[in-house]
C-alpha cells in the first residue's frame, strides 16, 4: 500500500498523474513537466514534499551529538538559521544530505529524504553514547508534519497575500517560525529555501492544515501559479546544480566525489564521523569526481549510462541526465576519473548500442 500525503485529496482536481516514489503515490506531473518547468524559472509553482522526513534532535548535548555525525560545522548555525549537510559512513560514503534547522538553543530540525527516513532514524540512535541517553533526544516528527514549497519569481508576492509576516525580512536559509497564515488553524515555519534554483519558501505545517494551505495559494495566484511535481522539480534541481540522493550522492559516492565540499568542515574542532577520508580527498583531490557535460552528438545521457575516453576506454558513468528545458540541450551529471574532468574535455557518451560525444562544461548549468 503507497504511502499519502495529506494533499493528495486534491490531485486529482489538478490534473496529476501520480507515481511510486520511494514507497509514495506522488504526482510526477500536474499539467505537464515542460509547462510547470518553465512556470517555476518565470512565475510561481506549487509543489507538494510532504513525503519529506523531520526529525527532531533536542536536549542539553544535542549540538555536540550533531558536531559528531554531521560533516558542516553546527556551531555556525544561531535560532531561525539553517544549513545544508551530510552525514556520512566512516568510509565517506554518504548516508543522506539534508537541511538543520535550529530552532532555538538545544534544539534542531532535521529535514531528510523521504527514502531515507528510518534509515537516518536508526543511524542517529546508533551513534548516541552513553553519556547522551540522557541528554540527547531524537523524536521522528516526520508523520505530524507537511511540507509545502512554493518556488519561483513570483513566489514571495503571492505568499504575502496570505501571511502578516514581513517574507522580505526572511533572507535566504533563515526562517520565522509560529506565522499566521489565512484561515489556516495552526502557526507554520516559513523558510527562505528550495530545491528548484530559484526564490522561494518551504513552509512546515500541521498536517490537517496542509490541503487547506495547498489551494489557498493556488486560487491566491491565480494565473501566477501552478501546481507542479516530481518530473519538473528533478529538471529544475538538475539545471541548479543541485544535487540528488540515490544519484549523484549515496553510499558510494562521498560529498567530496559529488563536488560539495563546502558543506564538509574537516578544520571544526570535533572529529566527526568520515573525516579522515574525507579530509583526504580534500587535501589530495578525489580520484573520481561529478563533472557537468553537454552533448555534442544527438542524444540524451540517461542515468547509469556509461562514460567513455576518446580512446574508448571506461571513465565514469552519467548520474543524471535530461534535455534542459530552459537551455533547450542536452546536459547531464557524470562521475568520471578527475583527469577528464578540465572544462571543455571531450568525451564519450554508451547511449545503447551506440557511442556519443559530449563536453565537460561548468556547473550549475544554470545561475
Amino acid at each position: 500500500m503507497l504511502k499519502k500525503t495529506p494533499v493528495y485529496p486534491l490531485y486529482e482536481a489538478y490534473g496529476a498523474k501520480t507515481v511510486d516514489f520511494g514507497g509514495w503515490d506522488l504526482p510526477v506531473q500536474f499539467s505537464g513537466i515542460m509547462e510547470e518547468h518553465r512556470m517555476t524559472r518565470e512565475k510561481a509553482a506549487l509543489f507538494d514534499v510532504s513525503h519529506m522526513g523531520e526529525i527532531f534532535i533536542q536536549g542539553p548535548d544535542s549540538l555536540a551529538f550533531l558536531q559528531r555525525v554531521v560533516t558542516n560545522d553546527v556551531s555556525k548555525l544561531e535560532p531561525n538559521k539553517a544549513q545544508y549537510t551530510f552525514m556520512c559512513y566512516e568510509n565517506g560514503g554518504t548516508i543522506d544530505d539534508f537541511l538543520i534547522y535550529m530552532l532555538e538553543e538545544n534544539s534542531y530540525l532535521l529535514v531528510v529524504n523521504a527514502a531515507n527516513i528510518e534509515k537516518d532514524v536508526a543511524w542517529l540512535k546508533e551513534q548516541l553514547q552513553q553519556q547522551d541517553k540522557e541528554t540527547v533526544n531524537i523524536l521522528n516528527a516526520s508523520d505530524a508534519y507537511a511540507l509545502i514549497a512554493i518556488q519561483g519569481p513570483l513566489a514571495e508576492s503571492i505568499l504575502q497575500q496570505v501571511t502578516d509576516e514581513n517574507l522580505a525580512d526572511i533572507k535566504p536559509f533563515r526562517f520565522k517560525q509560529d506565522c499566521s497564515i489565512e484561515t489556516l488553524k495552526e502557526t507554520a515555519l516559513i523558510s527562505r529555501t528550495g530545491y528548484t534554483g530559484e526564490d522561494g519558501f518551504e513552509i512546515y505545517i500541521d498536517q490537517g492544515d496542509a490541503a487547506a494551505l495547498f489551494k489557498l495559494l493556488l486560487d491566491t495566484g491565480g494565473e501566477n501559479i501552478i501546481p507542479a511535481g516530481l518530473g519538473a522539480r528533478d529538471s529544475l534541481r538538475f539545471e541548479a546544480g543541485l544535487a540528488l540522493y540515490g544519484q549523484e550522492l549515496s553510499k558510494d559516492i562521498t560529498p567530496v566525489e559529488a563536488g560539495m565540499k563546502f558543506a564538509v568542515k574537516v578544520n571544526k574542532a570535533e572529529d566527526f564521523i568520515g573525516k579522515e577520508v574525507l579530509q583526504q580527498q580534500i587535501e589530495q583531490g578525489p580520484t573520481r569526481v561529478l563533472a557537468g557535460l553537454e552533448m555534442i552528438d544527438k542524444g540524451i545521457p540517461r542515468t547509469d549510462y556509461e562514460v567513455l575516453n576518446i580512446e574508448g576506454d571506461s571513465i565514469g558513468v552519467i548520474t543524471t541526465g535530461t534535455k534542459s528545458p530552459t537551455l533547450n540541450k542536452a546536459i547531464g551529471f557524470a562521475l568520471i576519473d578527475q583527469k577528464y574532468t578540465a572544462q571543455g574535455t571531450e568525451i564519450v557518451i554508451q547511449i545503447r548500442k551506440k557511442q556519443a560525444k559530449a563536453r565537460v562544461i561548468p556547473t550549475p548549468f544554470i545561475k
